[in-house]
């Protein structure tokens, strides 16, 4: 190479390093603001709030002392306020098509990733609420959950067909078109009852009163309704799943608003035991802490 043409490209690099220094970084950009801090909340070590602009990290267990407190506890993660990072899984979610076949090894063929991020568009909100660890924490629960209710992804209606009949409420106005016996438990949370299927095709825009089928038929449709009652319903409990993981009330009120008494207050500790140990194995293939309260 001549020496003029050296010189020319020492000086084009010399250009384009200046032009680099000068472009933002995205990863330096400010981090989103993770959930506001709540005095009445409890919040366990490697749990993450935000307070005054600023996110935080608890090192231990603490309850009412406000970021960044005076006993050490919280770590400064720095200001927040930017916007969110682009998603690095499709649709954004913080399960990777690995993650999600390591949690569910033996899952029936209906229930597909595909399926489940093609759903995720229906509530935006869901596992994408508030900072990294609230994220995992309740994509962890919500799949916790969901294994229980169906065996490990392996069932796609309930098992019991002599419970069929049952979920036909015929005081409702708009009765049960599609027939007594056909709003039986189906997709991840098992949605059953003729209202449920009327509440979460009015939701979604779907024709779930007159067609239930589509539930067992269309793996979209399945993660759908189960993310609808995930977000939308308190079932028997006092505020919905989602709101339980994102506002500190811990994976313990999601099992309530899912099946109240019937596990709840020692009605059977067993099935809770059961919900819980599986979040715990979930939130460590996600790399977070469980948090606190998980029992109901």
């Amino acid at each position: 190479m001549s020496r003029l043409r050296a010189l020319a490209a020492l000086a084009a690099l010399t250009l384009a390093g200046a032009l680099l220094a000068v472009i933002p970084s995205t990863a330096a950009s400010a981090a989103t603001c993770a959930t506001p801090w709540q005095s009445s909340a409890v919040y366990t070590g490697g749990m993450q709030v935000s307070h005054n602009g600023r996110n935080y990290q608890a090192k231990w267990w603490t309850q009412n002392e406000a970021p960044p407190g005076t006993s050490g506890v919280w770590q400064d993660l720095g200001a927040c306020g930017g916007s969110t990072p682009p998603p690095t899984n499709p649709g954004g979610f913080v399960v990777t098509e690995a993650q999600f076949h390591q949690m569910f090894p033996g899952r029936n063929s209906f229930y597909t990733y595909s399926g489940l991020v093609s759903a995720l568009g229906a509530y935006p909100a869901f596992a994408r609420t508030g900072g990294a660890t609230v994220q995992r924490q309740e994509a962890a629960a919500f799949l916790a959950n969901v294994y229980h209710e169906t065996g490990g992804l392996v069932h796609i209606v309930e098992q019991n067909t002599a419970n069929y009949p049952h979920y036909c409420d015929s005081s409702q106005s708009y009765g049960c078109p599609a027939g007594q016996a056909a709003y039986y438990g189906r997709g991840p949370i098992q949605l059953s009852w003729n209202f449920n299927y009327n509440a979460a095709g009015n939701a979604l825009g779907l024709p779930l009163l007159t067609n239930p089928w589509l539930v067992q038929n269309d793996a979209a449709v399945a993660w759908k309704t189960a993310i609808w009652y995930w977000m939308t319903q308190n079932g028997p409990g006092t505020m919905t799943a989602h709101s339980a993981m994102v506002n500190g009330a811990g994976f313990g009120q999601t099992i309530r608003s899912i099946n109240g008494s019937i596990e709840c207050n020692g009605g059977n500790p067993g099935q809770v035991q059961s919900r819980v140990t599986r979040y715990q194995q979930f939130v460590g293939i996600l790399g977070v802490p469980a948090g606190a309260n998980l029992y109901c």
